[in-house]
C-alpha cells in the first residue's frame, strides 16, 4: 500500500465526510430526519491491523495470491438511528456537527500538506537536489 494512495482515500473520506455534514446540518430542523455519519478512520484501523507484511510473488495471473491484497478500503456513510434530540424524531445536534465540520477542515488541510509532502519527496527524488 503505498502513502499516496492511502492519502487519495483519507482526502476522499474526507470529502465524503464534508458533504454528509453539511447535510446534515440543511437538514436540521426537518421531522424525522436521521444524522448520518462518515466511518473511515476504524476501518483503516481494522484493516491495517489485519495486514500481513509478507505477499507472494505472481509471475502469472493465474497463479494464487499469496498474503494481503494491497486494496485500501473505502469511507462508509451510517445512520444514527440510537438518538433522538427534538421532539419531532430529528436528531441532529448543530453544535456537534459544528464541531465535526471544523475538525474535518483541519484533517483535510493536514492531509493535503502530508500529500504536497509525498510529491516534493518524489520531485527530489526524480530531479534531484541541485
Amino acid at each position: 500500500m503505498n502513502n499516496i494512495s492511502l492519502l487519495q482515500s483519507a482526502l476522499d473520506a474526507s470529502s465524503l465526510r464534508q458533504q454528509v455534514i453539511s447535510n446534515n446540518l440543511a437538514n436540521a430542523e426537518t421531522p424525522g430526519y436521521k444524522a448520518k455519519q462518515v466511518a473511515f478512520e476504524d476501518i483503516l484501523k481494522q484493516h491495517l491491523s489485519n495486514q500481513t507484511n509478507f505477499v507472494g510473488n505472481r509471475t502469472d495471473s493465474r497463479h494464487l495470491v499469496i498474503g494481503n491484497t494491497v486494496d485500501i478500503p473505502t469511507a462508509q456513510t451510517m445512520e444514527n438511528t440510537e438518538t433522538v434530540m427534538q421532539n419531532n424524531g430529528n436528531n441532529v445536534d448543530v453544535d456537534q456537527e459544528m464541531t465535526s465540520m471544523s475538525n474535518n477542515a483541519l484533517w483535510y488541510y493536514t492531509l493535503t500538506q502530508q500529500l504536497n509532502s509525498e510529491f516534493q519527496q518524489l520531485s527530489i527524488a526524480i530531479t534531484g537536489r541541485g
